[in-house]
């Protein structure tokens, strides 16, 4: 079986990812609600503390340190990585992605651009979408405005967006994220269009 898909079933892994401040959360949040395709967004593993109103098994799994390491040690995930050197470790649980696959849904994983790149060298067919917005100073204006960060974070941030951004060709597609809704309906377009695909060769 490919890795990228099951031919039988149409299943395919949807990459979604992007520096800070691209709105990569309330894309996908639309995504889930408004796509024609069926998306399973896989819930990521991270080491973090939860933050008031997050919830254990919906917003993420919250692990102890040493979780996390038995289980990468033990191969259970598909990606994983130490985000903006903040201490605190992400990742891809693989029965995510098999969640999916149960549910007849498509796996929406919303990740860095290093756990993509991850999962592209297992999942060379999967639908890699590098989500941006139309320049730096806007990254920039987006991270400040949202007023939680203290300016080391968003210099440390904006970095990693630098570095992010050129990794940008590897995707198959890139979206502008200028506009909300013109956004959503761009990457609507490039899900129906495989959806259609599987079923002119099915």
């Amino acid at each position: 079986m490919n890795q990228s898909t099951d031919s039988t079933s149409g299943f395919q892994i949807v990459v979604i990812s992007g520096p800070s401040g691209s709105g990569k959360t309330t894309v996908v949040s639309r995504l889930e609600r408004e796509s024609s395709v069926p998306l399973i967004k896989s819930i990521s593993a991270t080491t973090r503390p939860a933050r008031v109103n997050e919830v254990d098994g919906q917003d993420y799994y919250f692990f102890k340190q040493e979780e996390f390491d038995r289980k990468r040690e033990a191969g259970e995930f598909l990606e994983y990585a130490e985000v903006h050197r903040t201490g605190y470790w992400y990742g891809t649980l693989k029965s995510e992605v098999d969640r999916a696959r149960k549910l007849n849904g498509w796996a929406l994983l919303e990740i860095d651009v290093e756990g993509a790149l991850n999962v592209m060298q297992q999942y060379p067919g999967a639908i890699t979408i590098f989500l941006t917005t139309p320049s730096e100073q806007e990254f920039e204006r987006r991270l400040r405005d949202r007023g939680t960060e203290q300016e080391e974070v968003i210099q440390r941030r904006l970095q990693t967006a630098r570095q992010e951004l050129k990794s940008a060709n590897l995707y198959k597609y890139t979206v502008i994220n200028d506009h909300l809704d013109r956004a959503v309906n761009e990457i609507q377009e490039i899900l129906h269009h495989h959806a259609g695909e599987h079923c002119e060769h099915a």
